[in-house]
């Protein structure tokens, strides 16, 4: 079980992980070869630990060490369980702890693309998402409408950000995915989907993109949807190594609805 210690001061080191490191010396910081991610919350602390990811330590507010007291008794004896007042909790972070609860955790080891679309029917293909918000949102309608796996580009948002995989719900640990490299997106990755067997549409303002419900959508037995960045979408070279370009019909001069939003209608239509 995580030894409980109880800190009297927010200057103390062994803090710097969950307030003190950017996102990029997080992954950067060396943990047997790896780096280190924060999740936020029980539920996706409690995710993360089914699937196998290792806690380093954990940041507790006081007022609910007893309610994580079974999370604690997970970890082994050598992972520190820090305890800090409530205002000190807010003090340190700068932001409101969602049930007082952060664990610093060893980031999984990175998969190749070929691995995670091995065996599946259904990928969700993104390029560029600059907010990780939107990303932790398709990975929860991935997760939940029947995506098999998710491939990213090479500049797409971490997923493996705190605010990313608090708003996933923690799917970012139970859908499989990986970045596609740098040299192989987008053309070498559509080419290894087609040759896996998939049809790829592009979620794109398209002159001809037809409807998310046009039934000859339906006919590839093998289904990947590509979206874009928030503001300009898929780039050009995503959009040509597309088979078709897919819109979702809209009313009140609507002209596009969010990333977030529309990757869950489109699976809901596509993936199901």
């Amino acid at each position: 079980m995580a030894s409980a210690t109880r800190l009297t001061s927010l200057d103390d080191p062994r803090l710097d992980v969950f307030a003190r490191l950017t996102d990029h010396q997080l992954r950067a910081r060396v943990e047997e070869e790896r780096g280190v991610l924060v999740a936020e919350t029980r539920l996706v602390v409690e995710v993360a630990l089914d699937r196998g990811v290792r806690p380093l330590s954990f940041l507790v507010d006081e007022r609910h060490l007893e309610t994580c007291a079974d999370l604690l008794a997970r970890a082994g004896d050598d992972v520190p369980a820090f305890v800090l007042p409530h205002d000190q909790m807010e003090r340190l972070t700068g932001y409101r702890v969602t049930r007082g609860l952060l664990c610093a955790m060893e980031r999984p080891a990175p998969r190749a693309v070929c691995d995670v679309v091995a065996g599946a029917r259904r990928v969700a293909l993104v390029e560029d998402l600059v907010d990780v918000t939107n990303v932790g949102a398709l990975f929860r309608s991935a997760a939940a409408l029947g995506a098999d796996s998710v491939v990213l580009s090479p500049r797409c948002a971490d997923p493996y950000v705190r605010r990313a995989l608090r708003t996933s719900m923690g799917t970012v640990f139970t859908v499989p995915w990986a970045r596609a490299a740098e040299g192989e997106w987008p053309r070498g990755t559509f080419d290894l989907l087609r040759e896996a067997g998939f049809a790829c549409y592009a979620m794109a303002l398209e002159p001809d993109a037809v409807p998310l419900d046009d039934p000859s959508l339906l006919a590839a037995e093998k289904r990947a949807l590509a979206f874009g960045s928030e503001g300009y979408g898929l780039t050009r070279a995503a959009l040509d190594a597309c088979d078709r370009s897919v819109i979702i019909p809209m009313a009140h001069d609507v002209d596009s609805l969010n990333v977030a939003a529309s990757s869950a209608v489109a699976f809901w239509q596509l993936f199901r």
